[in-house]
């Protein structure tokens, strides 16, 4: 009942963000070019439905990996994979120092999980179960495509805010109520504001599923909440240098230096995971 509210919950906010998309649109140009905008953003999409996950490896330099590379990352992420009914994904490993860990691929047969070396040196074998079954509870709910979705529509309605900034609007019998200076100002504002609260909200809503069914493969919620816990401490104080648009696909919130990201962060409180973790354990 859960999983299906949640589902439910992201596919509002998604209708929205889309809905708030097309409004931008129409404001900058009219009918004519909410048109546009769809085509565009079609476009977009299937860029990054098709290669987002090619994109996000090449970001962390990260290489792929096989079994005698590193037997118990392989077997781990083996074992979880075959509890969760999932074909084995590909194992990558990224020379970053920020211990972190990510999921990427546009559904369960074209996977791939990435752990930082890091994160390697820095968990031990209970916690990098939960780390890997968490990101692979994003995988099988294909937490990937709906989350790369999401950030290319809030990035687009960012860029097309600011096209209706400067540019001032298309033309029409309205084009005088939408060159209105302090309306496309408001717009510029506004619309990316209200792009990154949906993202987040989706994200977050996110975060918290795959970290409830992450545990229940594991087995036990104890080894992600402790890996949560040294997470959150040293991304804090290691930078992770990636684009905004790819941080939610971390475990945890890297340290990426934008300030944006500060202000909108698209993960929850780790403190309120670790509550949710620990609450699940005692049965509550």
């Amino acid at each position: 009942m859960y999983a299906l509210w949640n589902n439910f919950k992201t596919t509002v906010l998604m209708a929205g963000l889309m809905g708030l998309c097309m409004l931008v649109a129409y404001a900058l140009g009219g009918h004519q070019f909410m048109v546009y905008g769809l085509v565009i953003g079609g476009v977009m999409n299937l860029i990054a439905f098709f290669f987002s996950d090619k994109i996000a490896l090449m970001t962390m330099r990260a290489s792929t990996i096989q079994r005698e590379d590193d037997p118990e990352l392989w077997d781990t992420v083996q074992h979880l994979a075959d509890k969760a009914n999932l074909p084995m994904p590909r194992v990558y490993i990224s020379p970053a120092v920020a211990p972190n860990a990510f999921a990427t691929g546009r559904d369960p047969d074209h996977s791939a999980v990435c752990v930082t070396a890091g994160l390697r040196r820095m968990l031990n074998r209970l916690e990098l179960q939960g780390v890997i079954a968490h990101e692979l509870a994003h995988i099988k709910h294909r937490d990937i495509l709906i989350s790369t979705v999401v950030a290319i529509v809030a990035g687009a309605i960012t860029y097309v805010a600011q096209m209706a900034f400067f540019f001032g609007g298309g033309g029409g019998h309205d084009r005088d109520r939408r060159s209105n200076p302090l309306v496309m100002l408001l717009l510029l504002i506004l619309a990316p504001i209200a792009a990154m609260l949906i993202q987040m909200a989706i994200s977050r809503s996110r975060e918290y599923e795959a970290d409830r069914l992450g545990a229940d493969t594991a087995g036990t919620g104890r080894g992600l909440s402790q890996a949560l816990a040294k997470l959150e401490v040293a991304s804090k104080q290691i930078p992770l240098p990636v684009p905004d648009s790819q941080a939610n696909m971390f475990i945890v919130a890297p340290l990426t230096g934008s300030g944006m990201m500060k202000l909108f962060m698209t993960h929850p409180p780790v403190k309120e995971r670790i509550a949710r973790l620990q609450a699940m354990e005692q049965g509550l």
